[in-house]
């Protein structure tokens, strides 16, 4: 949980926050009741009302918190230490090998509890 105190969502970031979900779902109510637009003008409106949603929640509390969420999650991407060519390699082949082997022994498992089942069944026939 974060170190600091909760704050209590003021009455304008609920409304900044309304606004955004209302503008939202009439770009995409309009985005289907005018259909008979060329598509790239629908596109270029939904895309220009989603912008304009996404950039009024970024002005309230949660959306800047968001946002540095965002940017933290950036930092800590940068310092992923990726696996060389060879290591990759190496570990997609041993992956294979490992579903190839418990594969086989599945499937020989699965023949012989079938033939196993087969035998009894056979013995409560004669």
């Amino acid at each position: 949980m974060n170190a600091q105190a909760e704050e209590a969502t003021s009455v304008g970031d609920i409304v900044k926050l309304a606004f955004s979900l209302v503008v939202m779902v009439a770009g995409i109510v309009a985005f289907y009741y005018f259909s008979d637009f060329q598509l790239l003008y629908r596109v270029l409106g939904l895309v220009a009302l989603t912008s304009g949603a996404v950039a009024v929640s970024f002005t309230t509390a949660k959306g800047r918190e968001f946002w540095g969420f965002m940017l933290e999650a950036k930092q800590e991407f940068k310092r992923i230490v990726w696996p060389t060519r060879d290591e990759a390699v190496r570990t997609t082949l041993m992956v294979f090998l490992m579903v190839f082997i418990v594969g086989l022994i599945l499937w020989l498992l699965d023949m012989f509890l079938f033939w196993g089942v087969q035998l009894l069944m056979n013995l409560g026939i004669k």
